[in-house]
């Protein structure tokens, strides 16, 4: 069986800024440009930070993680993608916003230049930010390609799932805690061979008298150098690679406190570091963001810590833990898959 915990996430991502196409091109605190797209229906194009954020504000419901301004411009503060958001208006009012970026510099491939959300693909269960669900399709047509939107929630979509072409993207995984005293009760609902296994791998760990440290930020940079050999040890390649994803995450960590807020565990056997985890914390939500683990020397390192944090988001009277998206072949196993969605033109 698979290591229990989530892996690093690796979407494609960028390592040099680039200009936008001349269609973008404009000055600072200027609007691009704005369109009519029906019967008193008209189109801004908002590329200014303090625009594009008073927006957010108007808009976002604040639902998730995902939805609150400061995880977003982190990822603006590390990548520095220029801001293309679509605004809807009808006589002077705001009716919704798409908001986008343009990428131009994929880390994975450099040829690959597309519109994708604001804050970059890695974003997820997203909602369209509209009062009413028929301006969605209106967005969407209006949107430049080539346009990629990934991981879109369901919710709130009713008939549109069927009317735009929607295709499936790979879900994400929850674990609802609300019935849960602790991690023996979890593991009380899985099989017998699953149960067994993860409780070896925990005592495992036990027994080699673990110290666990929390909220120690500093350790993040262990986290990524942890990660990074991971992948090299498979042969794949780290996003940590870009050192724009390590800005990310670092002004992830600094503005915290705002909307979410961050948690750092780390597991030290014998003095050195096994393992180190980036917790958010939302909406009664615990995200398991990021993760480094040294499996090569301790051997079930992450199921251990994964139980761990079941248990420190109960004592946390956090509601469900949010494992994000993507199976890694080895959620799906033990937690509830959320359909996700994704759009391409």
């Amino acid at each position: 069986m698979g290591d229990f915990s989530p892996d690093n996430r690796q979407d494609s991502k960028i390592e040099k800024e680039e200009d936008p196409p001349d269609s973008l091109k404009l000055e600072p605190g200027k609007k691009i440009g704005s369109f009519f797209v029906g019967n008193f229906l008209k189109i801004e194009v908002i590329s200014d930070l303090d625009q594009c954020y008073k927006l957010w504000q108007e808009f976002s419901p604040m639902r998730n993680l995902f939805d609150t301004w400061e995880f977003r411009y982190a990822f603006y503060l590390g990548y520095k993608y220029h801001p293309h958001f679509l605004l809807l208006k009808k006589n002077g009012e705001n009716l919704g916003v798409l908001p986008l970026w343009y990428e131009n510099n994929n880390f994975y491939n450099k040829n690959k230049k597309r519109f994708v959300w604001f804050g970059s693909d890695w974003q997820e269960e997203i909602s369209f930010y509209v009062k009413d669900k028929n301006y969605i399709p209106i967005l969407i047509s209006a949107a430049p390609s080539p346009l990629y939107l990934n991981a879109i929630s369901t919710e709130g979509l009713g008939d549109l799932i069927f009317k735009i072409p929607f295709q499936e993207d790979e879900p994400k995984y929850i674990l609802n805690l609300e019935n849960f005293k602790n991690h023996e009760e979890f593991l009380m609902t899985l099989k017998k061979n699953k149960r067994r296994n993860l409780r070896k791998d925990r005592n495992r760990i036990l027994k080699q008298n673990p110290q666990i440290v929390i909220n120690n930020f500093s350790d993040f940079k262990y986290l990524v150098e942890l990660a990074k050999n991971r992948f090299y040890q498979r042969g794949e390649r780290a996003d940590w690679e870009d050192s724009r994803r390590i800005k990310t995450f670092e002004k992830v960590i600094e503005l915290a406190g705002k909307s979410y807020q961050t948690r750092m565990l780390t597991m030290k056997v014998g003095g050195k570091i096994a393992g180190v985890d980036l917790i958010c914390i939302f909406n009664n939500t615990y995200f398991a963001v990021k993760c480094g683990y040294n499996v090569a020397e301790f051997s079930g390192i992450g199921n251990f810590i994964n139980l761990f944090e079941i248990d420190d988001a109960i004592k946390l009277r956090m509601k469900k833990i949010d494992f994000l998206q993507n199976n890694y072949e080895w959620k799906a196993k033990y937690f509830k898959a959320v359909p996700l969605l994704k759009h391409e033109k």
